[in-house]
């Protein structure tokens, strides 16, 4: 990995001065009849990248007892045993198996279901490729897809209702929820569609589900936008909005949690724990882990809250509930690792175990996909937007 040594205002300001001249040189040898086309090859003075894993999402196998975890940073699917700790002097935590490569289509990969019965492996790509990708359990390297499907732009959060045999996925922009065929391949159309001013939904993320009571839950950024309308912007506070299961159409919410109270902040994906009716949030703006009554609504505050130094969660955007163990895994974007507590664990409490994919401390870029760069000259910085 290169490690980032910031060059003085001179030297950029050089570089930028070498680059020009170059351009204007081959300006001048253009004429109006024939253009001269010239080739530039330089090589950077230096690259700013993460060579670490990064975790947007986890999955639990209880079945066959392994943690899967996203790597959207590598752009990779993670493997690892469900016992696994890494020791505080080790650099990381060998994995079982790893997806990834060209041929997988694995590509900011942010959304993450398995199979509870044949531990297939769903991966929802968000930013660029549109697409949902399903590899069976011991798929490893860099293979193709058993199934794909083609989804909507910006498509993030995944719920598989197991007993209808449909699959749910959520659309940050405009927002949405769409549901298919949980075997559905190609360019097969939705079944059902829950978007609209009524829905409430405002950069729609994470997604669970509740089949007995048939409910879905979303978690909301807030700050919605709808291109399609002129003036369709809005600033909201987060949310988790709460709809029948089958809601079809432009539906209202049942009801919303939402308010200072509630302390959500950019709420990632979600977890619905069924046996005790509790609703955990992975919080990545708060670095916090909430959980909430699945019943609850308004501005109200969590029942409990996982946060502080001894958690070691940083930026926290997975989290899922192992009935099994009594125990929750949470994802950590921030520091390229994932973290098991107990079922109970509240306030600021150190982790049972570590799932660690870089050296101890070693935080994460949070590049994630940026769209132009910029340079500060009064404080000699880059800026870089994601």
């Amino acid at each position: 990995m290169c490690q980032w040594v910031p060059a003085s205002s001179q030297t950029l300001l050089a570089t930028a001065i070498r680059q020009e001249r170059l351009l204007a040189q081959a300006s001048s040898a253009q004429s109006d009849a024939e253009r001269a086309v010239m080739e530039v090859d330089l090589t950077p003075v230096r690259i700013i990248r993460d060579n670490y894993p990064t975790y947007s999402a986890v999955a639990v196998d209880p079945v066959r007892n392994e943690i899967i975890l996203q790597d959207e940073n590598l752009f990779q699917v993670m493997v690892f045993d469900s016992m696994a700790n890494t020791p505080p002097a080790a650099m990381m935590t060998e994995p079982k198996r790893v997806l990834g490569g060209d041929l997988t289509k694995l590509e900011f990969n942010c959304g993450l279901y398995v199979d509870p019965k044949t531990g297939d492996i769903y991966s929802v790509n968000n930013d660029t490729t549109d697409t949902m990708v399903v590899f069976s359990r011991n798929a490893q390297g860099n293979v193709k897809p058993d199934r794909e499907l083609y989804t909507p732009h910006r498509t993030y959060g995944v719920a598989v209702d197991e007993e209808a045999q449909e699959l749910y996925l959520t659309v940050e922009h405009p927002p949405q929820v769409v549901a298919y065929r949980k075997m559905a391949s190609g360019d097969e159309k939705p079944l059902r569609s829950l978007a609209g001013p009524s829905t409430q939904l405002e950069d729609a993320h994470g997604i669970t589900i509740d089949t007995k009571n048939q409910l879905m839950y979303v978690s909301n950024h807030g700050n919605k936008s709808d291109p399609t309308v002129p003036g369709g912007g809005s600033f909201e506070p987060p949310a988790i909005t709460v709809y029948p299961l089958k809601a079809n159409g432009d539906v209202a919410p049942l009801r919303v949690i939402e308010g200072p109270k509630t302390q959500l902040n950019w709420p990632a994906h979600i977890y619905l724990d069924t046996e005790r009716q509790e609703l955990y949030v992975a919080n990545d703006g708060a670095s916090s882990i909430l959980v909430f009554r699945a019943g609850e609504a308004g501005d109200v505050a969590p029942i409990r809250v996982i946060q502080g130094p001894k958690t070691g969660l940083k930026n926290p955007t997975g989290v899922q509930v192992v009935p099994e163990n009594d125990e929750v895994v949470v994802a950590n974007m921030g520091n390229h690792s994932a973290t098991v507590y107990s079922r109970d664990a509240t306030g600021d409490v150190a982790p049972l175990r570590t799932i660690r994919s870089a050296p101890a401390g070693k935080l994460a870029l949070a590049i994630g996909n940026p769209g132009a760069a910029g340079y500060d000259s009064k404080r000699d910085e880059i800026l870089v937007p994601n």
